[in-house]
């Protein structure tokens, strides 16, 4: 199913995507900013599970997120061109927002429900962020390296327990494989084995060239979205200077003609200043006495 359809199932679609620039500036503007909340919800969500939250921390915290998604809510509807429409895809804001209402006035009647919404509303929180995921995954397959290093290291992870005493479950060896490869290295699962050093060895080696893969994969598209945009300025610039030569053409175009108009009417007041003398001098000879 992709990205968009589930946002629309959820009412939680965001702004379309034939909206405003102004509206789809701010749409991605307020995505970050989202999504630390989601994540703050997740946390939030869990301590409050497991009564590790103050209570009075966890209803501050519930009103600045419900204060900021009403923020963000009404500036949206503000700035789109069919706010019926954002209402229509987006249902579930104003739904989150009036039950929201209720539950932080004390109401626990919704309690439960409002748990199953927020769980609703993280994920939409976090929905923005899966085109951005699979632009990344997409650059030099980087999914596809992705998955086999997830696939190299469940299968080493899996054959060090079988190979070394000292690394008990598959488990075990799978984060023993991880730490390794990723060249972190925490010390609380090593192999005691020569065969288990052996192959550790080796892992280390492959690991360095796979992270190195990965690192630089992540670089490359990172660097791509900076000359993207270096690549989008310069051609703004570049059509500002052509049209600096235009309006340049034009002007001289201008002066040209202003100047051809000049020497026409310069011709003309010279040829009228001849034709004023020569008068003169007629009127002149008429007038001397015989």
């Amino acid at each position: 199913m992709a990205l968009p359809s589930l946002g629309l199932y959820l009412g939680l679609a965001g702004v379309d995507s034939n909206e405003n620039e102004n509206a789809l500036r701010w749409s991605r503007r307020l995505e970050w900013p989202m999504l630390f909340l989601a994540l703050w919800m997740l946390i939030s969500f869990y301590l409050s599970f497991e009564a590790h939250i103050n209570p009075a921390l966890h209803r501050a915290t519930d009103v600045f997120v419900w204060c900021f998604f009403l923020a963000e809510t009404l500036l949206l509807l503000a700035l789109v061109d069919d706010p019926k429409r954002y209402l229509r895809t987006n249902w579930m804001n104003p739904l989150i927002l009036i039950l929201g209402v209720s539950v932080l006035w004390g109401d626990s009647s919704f309690a439960s429900f409002l748990r199953f919404l927020r769980v609703v509303l993280i994920i939409g929180l976090l929905l923005p962020m899966g085109s951005t995921v699979k632009a990344i995954l997409k650059q030099n397959n980087l999914g596809t390296t992705l998955l086999i290093s997830s696939l190299f290291i469940g299968l080493s992870g899996t054959l060090i327990s079988f190979i070394d005493p000292a690394i008990d479950t598959p488990w075990d060896g799978i984060w023993w494989a991880l730490v390794t490869v990723t060249t972190v290295g925490y010390g609380d699962v090593v192999p005691s084995s020569v065969a288990g050093k052996i192959f550790a060895g080796i892992l280390i080696l492959l690991g360095i060239s796979l992270f190195s893969l990965l690192t630089a994969s992540f670089s490359v598209f990172f660097l791509a979205k900076e000359e993207e945009a270096v690549i989008d300025k310069e051609t703004e610039l570049l059509g500002r200077i052509d049209q600096m030569e235009n309006r340049l053409g034009r002007l001289e175009d201008n002066i040209c003609r202003m100047m051809e108009y000049q020497r026409e009417l310069m011709q003309q007041m010279s040829t009228a200043n001849e034709i004023k003398t020569e008068d003169k001098s007629r009127n002149a000879k008429t007038e001397q006495p015989n």
